[in-house]
């Protein structure tokens, strides 16, 4: 037998609508500032519920060199700040994007800071895109939540051939610190790179 349909009382109708909104996907999306980015949107396509401070984005078994990200994110006057959530994403070895639902492939994750505003990724180092002159780069993008998303700097590899000095004078210089990283091998030949994040900085229309 199948069930009646419940009526709402007219004046539960807007507690209902906000309770709906509440859960809603776009509900959470945090405002895009910083001017146009291509796939800004994406941060937010299938972000887990729960997010530690350390994450992987190549799975273990991914061909290429292991390399580990770490930094901590600092508000402007240089304090850590807990919280926030790193999104990154990168070509495989070959400098391709795997396939997938997103332009930005199949290799990308995200780590929200621990209480000393901390993050991790555990990948593989990019390759460059082939045949186009372009140094090994990983994208990276924050989430404050409750306040914007934006894009910020790329990674760039202080040791790779393809980094000018023109590219690494601009990248030194750009949106949340500067991008370039000296890698360095740990004890069990880990590549293993830091990159701060300035929080705003060189961010266009950020709100103060």
């Amino acid at each position: 037998m199948r069930r009646k349909p419940t009526l709402l009382a007219p004046n539960a109708l807007p507690s209902v609508l906000l309770l709906l909104a509440a859960f809603s996907p776009s509900a959470a999306e945090e405002p895009i500032v910083g001017g146009p980015c291509e796939g800004c949107e994406l941060v937010f396509v299938c972000m887990p519920d729960h997010l530690t401070s350390r994450s992987r984005i190549a799975p273990s078994d991914e061909p290429g060199e292991p390399l580990r990200i770490e930094g901590v994110t600092l508000n402007r006057d240089r304090e850590p700040e807990a919280g926030i959530i790193v999104y990154a994403y990168h070509t495989n070895a070959s400098g391709i994007y795997p396939e997938s639902s997103t332009r930005h492939g199949q290799l990308r994750g995200w780590a929200r800071t621990d209480h000393e505003g901390r993050y991790r990724f555990d990948t593989i180092r990019p390759g460059a895109y082939p045949g186009r002159g372009i140094p090994q780069h990983v994208h990276m993008h924050v989430i404050e939540p409750g306040r914007a998303t934006y894009w910020i700097t790329s990674i760039r590899f202080g040791d790779d051939p393809l980094l000018t000095d023109e590219e690494r004078r601009r990248t030194e210089a750009d949106r949340g610190g500067s991008g370039v990283v000296e890698p360095k091998r740990d004890s069990d030949g880990v590549w293993v790179v830091r990159r701060d994040i300035i929080l705003g900085l060189g961010v266009p229309g950020y709100p103060r």
